[in-house]
């Protein structure tokens, strides 16, 4: 059973800055998947970042040149550091995790079923 703990959301100002982290408990398979998905009011939830085991990372539009996903296997956390937050970045932030015990290749294409999500954590972009 895989727990993440998502931290770091706050209040900030338009054009500012956040790190968020996700803290992972209890993963021990050999190769996964971890994202950032967001989900701002009134909308659908969407997928912001990805990055998997073999260190493959892939963003969405609208985060490309603004955000970056990271990870640190030592202290087994993902990060998203966000900058020039706009009001429209304004939600609830998710970290989620798929993992398997199959090596990513052609038995396994990580990033397609992310069963363990985090609680999320509040972005919010003043203007």
């Amino acid at each position: 059973q895989v727990h993440l703990a998502e931290s770091g959301g706050d209040s900030v100002q338009s054009g500012g800055s956040l790190r968020l982290s996700c803290a992972v408990f209890g993963y021990t398979d050999s190769s996964y998947c971890m994202a950032w998905f967001r989900q701002l009011p009134g909308k659908e939830r969407e997928r912001v970042a990805t990055i998997d085991s073999d260190g493959n990372i892939i963003y969405t539009e609208f985060a490309k040149g603004r955000f970056t996903i990271s990870q640190d296997n030592a202290k087994r956390t993902v990060d998203l550091q966000m900058g020039s937050l706009q009001p429209e970045d304004t939600g609830m932030y998710y970290c989620a995790a798929e993992v398997s015990d199959t090596p990513i290749g052609p038995y396994y294409s990580p990033c397609e079923g992310f069963i363990y999500w985090g609680q999320g954590t509040q972005v919010t972009v003043s203007s």
